[in-house]
């Protein structure tokens, strides 16, 4: 299993959404973040007391999926976040060792 964490702009979210969902993405956690520093949009940046620096608001959106949907979602999530510009974000994949499903005590059962 492999876990796919995507920092993106707010203004791309949905249609990255909507995309995942219709490639059979069942689930995913998505959570407002801030960029800071070097990852901040260099057009969209606000400064901050409490960061100290600079920072944009982005969108986090976090999945995890079999190895072999690893490619095609990244490529998903790639394809309608991309602008061009700085700030478009980052994709990042990690391997998931174990997962457990809390009400059955299921082991690694991620469909």
């Amino acid at each position: 299993m492999k876990e796919i964490k995507a920092y993106i702009r707010h203004n791309k979210a949905e249609i990255v959404i909507q995309k995942l969902e219709a490639a059979g993405v069942t689930g995913m956690t998505i959570l407002d973040a801030n960029a800071l520093a070097e990852w901040a949009d260099s057009e969209a940046f606000s400064f901050s007391i409490k960061y100290v620096q600079k920072y944009s608001s982005v969108v986090k959106i976090e999945l995890i999926c079999n190895e072999e949907k690893v490619d095609e979602l990244v490529d998903v999530i790639a394809k309608y976040a991309h602008t061009g510009q700085s700030g478009d974000g980052w994709i990042f994949v990690s391997d998931i060792e174990k997962a457990v499903r809390i009400k059955t005590g299921e082991i690694n059962s991620i469909k």
